[in-house]
């Protein structure tokens, strides 16, 4: 079965999300873990935990992805801002320890002018830190769109991080279709030529996720606009072909389009007939 959700907000607590999900047909969900422009988490509920994995277990959701907040930048100038970076991780993986199967997907950061081998020093050298503390939950990189100095603008350079990081058993890879489709990666003409490039340069036993968008912007505009499945330039003989591939179907996708939860159950009855009717 396809195992697909959406982005909800954590304001209310895990099992608030929970039942949102349920409630509009997805069997797992992405939420930030704290205000994505920043700020301080609220205080851990473990009761709230508690009850959400007993929620979780009896209507079948799993492999939950928490996102870092946008303005994390682990490759800053300023040492202060990937100081609070590595604090912020450290912060938030120590919660996710909580939920079993989870894991927590963040943008590499922006080089801002150093240039992106400097970016990427920079990026591994705090999950070289991070690795120290034994987190269990497994860290995905996101794939970009390549605005501006964003690092992870193409599978090589998500693979330089990799490669610097000394213990890289729980690192992994999430695919964003909108920014791997803005970052010139035609998964409109050709899936299966930009999966054989992604196992050659990552290898696709690192795709752990899969963000699951329609662009704004046509290929390669370096843009990072997200649309609504099949409105946008990406279109629905994509996404069908996406959500059916068979190097994709074992992966969870995480709807970001812009929408309210109607709009989400939408796009997953959608995007579930599409599987089913390949199956048939």
């Amino acid at each position: 079965m396809l195992r697909i959700g959406c982005h909800l907000s954590s304001a209310k607590g895990y099992l608030a999300m929970g039942r949102e999900a349920v409630g509009i047909g997805a069997n797992t969900f992405q939420f930030f873990t704290r205000n994505p422009r920043g700020g301080k988490a609220k205080e851990l509920d473990l009761a709230d935990v508690g009850e959400y994995l007993a929620f979780a277990g009896e209507h079948g959701l799993a492999q939950i992805l928490a996102h870092a907040p946008y303005t994390l930048n682990a490759c800053s100038k300023d040492e202060g801002l990937r100081q609070f970076a590595y604090e912020t991780m450290c912060d938030d993986l120590s919660r996710l320890s909580h939920i079993p199967g989870s894991m927590y997907n963040f943008h590499p950061g922006s080089h801002v002018g150093q240039g992106a081998e400097v970016g990427i020093s920079y990026i591994a050298d705090m999950l070289n830190r991070i690795n120290e503390q034994e987190f269990s939950t497994v860290i995905l990189l996101e794939t970009m769109a390549g605005k501006g100095s964003e690092v992870g603008r193409n599978f090589e350079e998500l693979r330089a991080v990799i490669d610097k990081v000394e213990d890289d058993e729980r690192l992994g890879v999430c695919l964003d279709t909108c920014h791997v489709f803005d970052g010139g990666y035609d998964i409109v003409g050709d899936l299966d030529g930009v999966l054989d490039e992604f196992d050659r340069v990552i290898g696709l036993e690192r795709l752990k996720a899969v963000h699951i968008n329609d662009s704004k912007n046509p290929l390669g505009s370096h843009k990072d606009r997200h649309e609504k499945i099949g409105e946008g330039q990406i279109g629905l003989n994509a996404f069908a072909e996406i959500v059916t591939h068979p190097r994709l179907t074992n992966l969870p996708f995480y709807l970001e389009t812009p929408n309210d939860l109607d709009g989400y159950q939408g796009e997953i009855e959608l995007l579930r007939e599409m599987a089913s009717r390949q199956q048939r």
